[in-house]
This record gives structure tokens, C-alpha cells and sequence, in this order.
């Protein structure tokens, strides 16, 4: 027999072996996993914002109450009906002499006077069924039930452009993080270059051929340079956090973004059919045309309080003297038609508060038109601002790169001073950097023209072109 807690060595080896074979395969996996989770895409990026993002999420609650108050305005068209349980003790000689009547223990001898002016304490245990239904109210549940359906689909498109700006946002801060990325660069290209300057100046001032003024100067821009490069860095780091919670995730993840900041040309569209494109496809514009409609709904409902009403009701009833069924029952049905004839003018106010409304609701409509040209106009002309700016800067990096070159045989030639040289060294910096700020608006101009359009979604060419 085996003793407890032992086992052939063989055996143990293997099961150990098999163990740490499987826990490095779940390191392996984690890690695998963990990796491919750091990779990001700018569609991955778009796709989780409209899962994560809070605005989403409540467009989302907005969107699923606009659906709630469309089903209960459609239960109003059902008839309501109702229980209820009651149990009561009394010597009122009205109540002992209804009670004794349903429930149906009325005897002659109730009908002695002293029995009837000073009854004896009686009690009821009443169980009741009852119901109401309206069957015509002149269309003001029908107006209602039509106001719910068209706020739901304006709630609807409201979700639709709180998930364009999030599209956008995303945008933005994604190719924030690939400018910053190359401003980085950029300013590590110079610092290098400013480096160079400066232990340069020290041997010219050390072999007496520069004054130390030049070789202070020459310090003074690497320190420059330093600041810059530091600036760069923490932009980078704060782009991430703006990705990180525009996406819904902590704003300390860590992520790998996909590609670096494209550089290729936008097509040209009229300014003309942008705007036609906007007034069509904004869900905002669609959104206040259904508001407008919801609300001559209610105009419509104001108005139709004028008319009558019809309702029917019945209800069934049974009396005990005790608890259980063991009494008299009855039972009752009918109907009625109401008709207000006088509300102190509450009505009249109310239709006329309605119209007050109907024309508001039509006026921000109308600042909403011009407001969405607006916007049209703005992402139009500061792409096409971009676009120039980037052919400009292109040429502008070629000629300072040259200039830069220069000026920097001359400095080594005696023929120009150190302040010439890191004035062109600034004029090359400064042109990378408009160079890759002007491509960056570019792409989020795209974006933000799409958006402007109200057509910008996890499809476009903004997001996957």
C-alpha cells in the first residue's frame, strides 16, 4: 500500500514537468493576448468608443426611455382594471343597513326602529373587481401615442450624432498621438543638431577661433532644444490619455497605434453640395424636424381637450361578514360621456402655451440650419487652408534643409556666425513642425467636414480610407 502523500518519483517529475509546461503556456497566451491587445488600429479605436464611450451609453438610456414612453402611451388604448380587499366595522345605520343588504342577511326583524336607529356593530369584508376603459376621447391618447413614436425616432437620431462626435473624437485624438509622435521626432532631429552646434562652438572657442559668446549661445538653444524635446514627450503622453478616454478605457492603458500620419490629398467637393449634403443627412436637423412635428402633435392634442369623452365601467363585488366568499355579491355596469363646458380657461391657455411652443421649437430649428452652414463652411475652408499649408511646408522643409546645410559649411568656414546658423537651424525646425501640424489638419479636417456633413461614421473614409 502506498503511503499518503507519496508517489513514484517518475510520476511526481511528470506532473511537475506538465504544471510548469502549462503555466508557461498561459504566460505565453496572456502575454500573446496582451500583445495583440496593445496594437490599435484607428478603426479598433473607432469601434471600441462606440461600445465604452459614456456619451454612447447615454444616448443609449435616452434612446430606450424615448421606446418606453412610446409603450405606455399605447397602453392607454386598454382597459384598466383593478382588485381591491377591504375589511370595515361599524354601527353607522346607513352602513349596517347597506351591509346587511349585500350581504344578503337582511331579515324583518332588522326593520325594527330600535335595530335600525341604533344598530348593533356589524363588519364587512369586501373583495371588488372593477375596470374603466375609454373608448373615445376626441384622438387626444391617439395625439399622444403619435407624439411618443416620433420622440423615439428623434431620440434615435440623436444617438446617431452623439456617435459621430464620438467617431470624431476618437479621430482626433488618435492622430493626435502620430502628430505628437513626430513632433518627437522632430524635436530630437534638432536637439541632435543643436548638440552638434554646441560642442562645435566649444572647440572653435577653445582653439581661440570663436569668442565664448558664440559657444554661450550655442548652449543657451540646446537648452532650447532640451524643452522642446520634453514638451514633445508629455504631449505624447497626454494625447494617449485623451485616446485612452475617448475609446472608454483607463486613461493610463497602454496601447501601440497602427501606422504613422498619412500624407496623402484629399478630393476636392463643392462647397454647394457639401451644404445640401449637411441639411439631408445631419441626424441634429432631422432630429428638430421630428421635434417640430412632436410638437404641432401636441397642438393637435391641446385642441382635441375641446371634445367629449366617452367611457364605459363595470365592477363586481362580494360582501362577507367574514373572511371567504360566504355573503351576498352584485355587480354593476355602464357608461358615460363627459364633456367640460367650463375650466376657467385652462384649455385655451393650454393651446395657446402649445402654439407658443410649436413656434420656438420652429425657431431653433431655423438657428439650427444656419448653424450647420456654418459649421459646413468653417471644416471646408480650414481644410482647404490645410491642404495648401501642407504643399507650402513641403517646399518650405526642402529649402531649409538646404539653407540649414549651407550655412552650416560656412560656419565651419569661418564666412557666418553662430546666431546665423541657429537662426536657419530654428527656420528648419519650425518648417518640420508646420509641415506635420498642417498634414494633421488635414486628416481631422476630413473628419470634421464628415462630421459637419453628417456623414461621418465607423465606415468612412476618415476612418478607413
Amino acid at each position: 500500500m502506498r503511503p499518503v502523500g507519496r508517489g513514484n518519483p517518475t510520476e511526481i517529475r511528470m506532473q511537475s514537468w506538465k504544471k510548469i509546461m502549462a503555466t508557461a503556456m498561459l504566460i505565453m497566451f496572456v502575454s500573446g493576448l496582451a500583445a495583440a491587445q496593445t496594437k490599435l488600429t484607428l478603426a479598433d479605436a473607432v469601434t471600441l468608443a462606440l461600445e465604452k464611450n459614456p456619451a454612447h451609453k447615454l444616448a443609449l438610456a435616452d434612446r430606450a426611455a424615448a421606446a418606453a414612453a412610446v409603450r405606455e402611451s399605447r397602453s392607454i388604448f386598454l382597459p384598466r382594471l383593478s382588485f381591491a380587499e377591504s375589511a370595515m366595522r361599524s354601527n353607522d345605520p346607513v352602513f349596517a343597513f347597506g351591509t346587511r343588504l349585500r350581504q344578503q342577511r337582511f331579515t324583518v326583524a332588522d326593520f325594527a326602529l330600535n335595530r335600525l336607529n341604533s344598530p348593533a356593530p356589524i363588519a364587512d369584508f369586501s373583495s371588488r373587481f372593477s375596470g374603466q376603459w375609454t373608448i373615445f376621447d376626441s384622438t387626444q391618447n391617439l395625439k399622444q401615442l403619435q407624439r411618443a413614436r416620433l420622440g423615439e425616432q428623434a431620440a434615435q437620431k440623436e444617438l446617431d450624432r452623439a456617435d459621430q462626435e464620438i467617431v470624431y473624437r476618437v479621430i482626433e485624438a488618435y492622430y493626435a498621438i502620430l502628430l505628437a509622435q513626430r513632433e518627437v521626432q522632430v524635436a530630437e532631429a534638432s536637439l541632435k543638431t543643436a548638440e552638434a552646434v554646441e560642442n562645435r562652438g566649444h572647440v572653435r572657442t577653445v582653439s581661440g577661433i570663436a569668442v565664448e559668446a558664440d559657444y554661450l549661445t550655442a548652449q543657451t538653444q540646446t537648452a532650447v532644444r532640451r524643452q522642446d524635446l520634453i514638451r514633445a514627450r508629455n504631449g505624447v503622453s497626454l494625447a494617449r490619455a485623451a485616446l485612452a478616454i475617448a475609446t472608454g478605457m483607463p486613461a493610463e492603458s497602454s496601447f501601440e497605434l497602427v501606422g504613422s500620419l498619412p500624407e496623402q490629398v484629399t478630393d476636392n467637393v463643392s462647397l454647394a453640395e457639401l451644404e445640401e449634403r449637411a441639411f439631408a443627412h445631419r441626424p441634429d436637423l432631422v432630429r428638430a424636424t421630428l421635434e417640430e412635428s412632436a410638437q404641432q402633435t401636441n397642438v393637435s392634442a391641446a385642441k382635441a381637450a375641446y371634445g367629449p369623452r366617452v367611457n364605459v365601467f363595470g365592477s363586481w363585488q362580494t360582501d362577507s361578514p367574514s373572511t371567504g366568499w360566504n355573503g351576498g355579491n352584485n355587480w354593476v355596469a355602464g357608461a358615460e360621456v363627459q364633456f367640460d363646458i367650463f375650466d376657467g380657461g385652462a384649455r385655451r391657455a393650454r393651446v395657446a402655451r402649445e402654439k407658443a411652443t410649436a413656434d420656438r421649437v420652429a425657431a431653433i430649428k431655423d438657428m439650427l440650419r444656419d448653424r450647420i452652414r456654418l459649421e459646413v463652411r468653417g471644416a471646408y475652408y480650414d481644410l482647404d487652408a490645410a491642404r495648401q499649408q501642407v504643399e507650402v511646408a513641403r517646399a518650405s522643409i526642402t529649402n531649409a534643409k538646404e539653407s540649414l546645410r549651407i550655412n552650416q559649411d560656412r560656419y565651419e568656414a569661418g564666412l557666418s556666425t553662430v546666431t546665423e546658423l541657429l537662426r536657419v537651424e530654428e527656420a528648419s525646425h519650425r518648417a518640420q513642425t508646420d509641415y506635420w501640424d498642417a498634414v494633421y489638419r488635414v486628416q481631422t479636417g476630413v473628419a470634421r467636414l464628415a462630421l459637419a456633413t453628417g456623414t461621418l461614421n465607423q465606415n468612412s473614409s476618415a476612418v478607413m480610407p
